[in-house]
């Protein structure tokens, strides 16, 4: 259920009812984890952004951007560098926002990953819905290999068995056959409706997914693929608050280590076990 203010939010006005944004609100309303919320500007600006990540994953399973592991990566060269681990550095003197909307606009000099594409597309989402000026002052030093996210996208996890439209999730293959790893697992937008996007798959149900997967197993493996209960969201609230303040210059940021590997295709959570190690904790 939905509370704004510490009271039960009605959405009888929440304008047409076959509206996304109106099938997001009643996901959340009929859900037994209570979404609490100062105002509902802020409600109405994490449904707006929900929105466009689902529309932002549409639009990359529309687009000619291949899957590909780091070693294969490619990107186009005007507007970013590919470094030697397959990650995109943002060309210096580029806008932000030029970069991420040419992924999409000359999609089949793209190839990457489907981690990093998750990123790609809350990068793009976020853009769609705070404009280019606030996105080209917060993102000014973008950087897009695995789940390496600048701070302010705010990218968390947590667990449940119950996914709002625009979560990522992850469909683990726990025997992945070694020739094919990068088939170890599925990232995946939550679009509803038992649809979910995988960039590498496309737009299909969990049981298709998971019987992609489950082709790439060793031989003899008995253990199916399935979805877990792990969920990546970025932070609403603070994407809310940054995206309104006032500023003249670019936010101080500390500065943020890359962890490199060659795992494509890992989970959220993976990707936090290589920062723990490096971090010691």
């Amino acid at each position: 259920m939905i509370e704004i203010a510490g009271k039960p939010f009605d959405s009888s006005d929440m304008g047409p009812t076959d509206s996304t944004e109106y099938r997001i609100i009643q996901v959340m309303q009929d859900s037994p984890v209570v979404y609490s919320y100062q105002s509902a500007e802020e409600l109405l600006f994490e449904v707006k952004l929900r929105e466009h990540i689902m529309l932002s994953a549409r639009l990359m399973n529309q687009s000619d951007a291949q899957f590909a592991t780091f070693a294969l990566s490619r990107c186009n060269p005007l507007y970013w560098h590919l470094t030697e681990f397959g990650g995109f550095q943002l060309q210096e003197g580029v806008k932000p926002s030029e970069a991420i909307n040419d992924i999409f606009i000359n999609s089949s000099l793209y190839a990457f990953e489907c981690a990093g594409a998750k990123v790609i597309i809350y990068y793009h989402a976020v853009l769609q819905v705070i404009g280019e000026t606030s996105f080209n002052q917060l993102f000014q030093n973008i950087y897009i290999y695995s789940w390496h996210t600048d701070p302010d996208l705010g990218i968390d996890s947590t667990y449940s068995t119950y996914f709002l439209p625009g979560d990522v999730v992850y469909f683990m293959n726990p025997e992945v056959d070694p020739r094919v790893s990068h088939w170890r697992g599925e990232n995946a937008v939550v679009l509803g409706e038992d649809t979910y996007f995988g960039h590498g798959i496309g737009i299909a149900s969990a049981d298709q997914i998971i019987e992609t997967l489950n082709r790439a197993r060793k031989p003899g493996a008995s253990q199916s693929a399935y979805l877990t209960n792990l969920v990546v969201r970025p932070s609403f609230k603070h994407l809310m608050k940054i995206s309104l303040e006032p500023r003249v210059h670019s936010r101080s940021k500390p500065h943020l280590i890359i962890i490199t590997h060659n795992e494509s295709s890992i989970s959220y959570y993976r990707y936090s076990l290589f920062l723990g190690e490096y971090y010691g904790f």
